[in-house]
């Protein structure tokens, strides 16, 4: 049995005493009056409250209404001395969930009491499985380097605005729709919808039938019963716009007048419908750069972007690398039922030191592969295909420096200008690469990021 807390409240102190005597189990408050059940309140939150309507001073009717107030979800259980009908259904529309007459008979009365607590524990039980739920459903982001934490620490405050519009910017599998759905999910619309459209996913004459829907007839083969868009089916929500550069000049001008107004036309009709909807919006893409040749709106890029959210790429935050590396493992180990508990030295040291072109996505999809084909219990470069890659070592093919002299190089010059410039050139050849360019001069890659950032960076580690 659950350890409910019941308050008696009866200006009768033979009803209250019989109460407490025929509730065993429970934990029993028994109070005179509404005044002293409201003391009572600022120290305890019950389960359950017994009421007297006829209560001298404040009445039970007046009490109801003002504890209500304090705590909507609480549940009573009437008490009056006669049947005043009106009275009872008076109460009875503030949510009382039901009423016993006097004198009381106690069996009856504990078989209400029983209804009552049962409807409790189902209810309890309900949100905790509805809590639940959407904590496991909540995304989940690696955040040791002090990039991604700042990133998330943003991504909570603005989260808590439940209307103004969100842009995340970032290289491509960087995870921008993990961070919108962690805006979202941390929002006050978090029981609401979370609807997401690629926009690069729809030729262009469909997307803005999708975001808005049509009305019967609209066009020639439109369903007979119209469709709903994803603006309606997000309203209480979150519309999630992904790749939102690649949006058509029409479906820019109708987004900017419902982010501006909160009004949308379907497709076919003649007066407005409404949505209250946070629209977050993400791009792989240099918006600015697109509004400079004109092919996407100035104005909706400001409307959009009121907070802006830069993702980092996994390159700027490497210490990220084997924290993400073992949460993939994992998972994918539960997917393909395998069991794996960690990686080899070999794999953590090419692992670290690769340069992702695909960020975490493609970190993933290396992941993924070795739980495939490996056995365990250490995951290995090979397995993940990393060896084959294995950075080839100067002068096994790949391309090389030649001598320092060879490059107009002044030996001359100080040992830390010759070093800038050398680590320079080795960049230009990789490519801006550094994982190759530290290759190119035969150094540790960490080592080579260490004196690029103090030389060429100008910063200190």
């Amino acid at each position: 049995m659950l350890n409910y807390s019941i308050f008696v409240v009866d200006d009768e102190e033979f009803i209250r005493d019989a109460v407490v005597m025929n509730l065993p189990g429970y934990r029993v408050r028994a109070l005179a009056s509404a005044e002293e059940a409201l003391e009572a309140l600022e120290e305890e939150t019950p389960d359950l409250i017994l009421l007297d309507i006829g209560l001298p001073g404040m009445d039970g009717v007046e009490a109801l209404g003002r504890i209500k107030k304090l705590h909507p979800q609480m549940l009573f259980i009437m008490i009056t001395a006669y049947e005043d009908v009106n009275t009872v259904v008076s109460a009875m529309k503030h949510g009382v969930y039901d009423y016993v007459v006097k004198p009381l008979h106690m069996d009856s009365l504990k078989a209400t009491i029983d209804n009552a607590l049962e409807s409790i524990r189902l209810r309890k039980e309900v949100k905790a499985l509805q809590e639940r739920c959407l904590t496991d459903n909540l995304p989940y982001m690696v955040a040791e380097s002090h990039e991604i934490q700042g990133v998330m620490d943003l991504v909570q405050r603005v989260a808590q605005s439940p209307d103004a519009p969100v842009l995340i910017l970032g290289e491509t599998g960087t995870g921008k729709e993990l961070i919108a759905a962690a805006v979202h999910y941390q929002s006050p619309l978090h029981r609401g919808p979370l609807v997401a459209l690629n926009c690069a996913a729809l030729p262009k004459d469909l997307i803005e039938s999708e975001l808005f829907g049509y009305e019967p007839g609209a066009f020639s083969g439109a369903k007979a019963g119209g469709k709903k868009g994803l603006v309606e089916q997000a309203s209480g929500g979150t519309l999630f716009l992904d790749e939102v550069g690649d949006l058509p000049p029409e479906a820019q001008a109708k987004l900017l007048r419902f982010l501006d107004s909160g009004q949308y036309y379907k497709i076919g009709a003649t007066r407005p419908a409404k949505a209250r909807v946070r629209v977050v919006a993400a791009t792989n893409q240099d918006l600015e750069r697109l509004v400079e040749e004109g092919s996407f709106r100035r104005d909706l890029y400001f409307r959009l972007g009121v907070i802006k959210v830069e993702v980092p790429s996994l390159n700027r935050r490497p210490e990220d690398v084997l924290p993400i590396a073992r949460h993939f493992l994992v998972e994918m180990a539960h997917k393909y039922h395998k069991h794996f508990t960690g990686f080899t030295p070999e794999a953590k040291d090419l692992l670290t030191s690769r340069h992702y072109q695909g960020n975490v996505r493609e970190l993933k999809g290396l992941v993924e592969r070795g739980v495939l084909v490996g056995s365990g219990p250490l995951l290995g470069a090979e397995e993940m295909g990393l060896n084959q890659e294995a950075l080839e070592a100067p002068g096994k093919g790949g391309p090389s420096l030649p001598p320092l002299e060879a490059q107009g190089m002044d030996l001359g010059q100080t040992l830390e200008q010759v070093e800038r410039d050398y680590l320079g050139r080795a960049l230009e050849l990789a490519q801006g690469n550094e994982t190759k360019a530290a290759q190119l001069v035969g150094m540790n890659y960490h080592t080579f990021r260490y004196r690029k950032k103090k030389l060429l960076d100008g910063e200190e580690e």
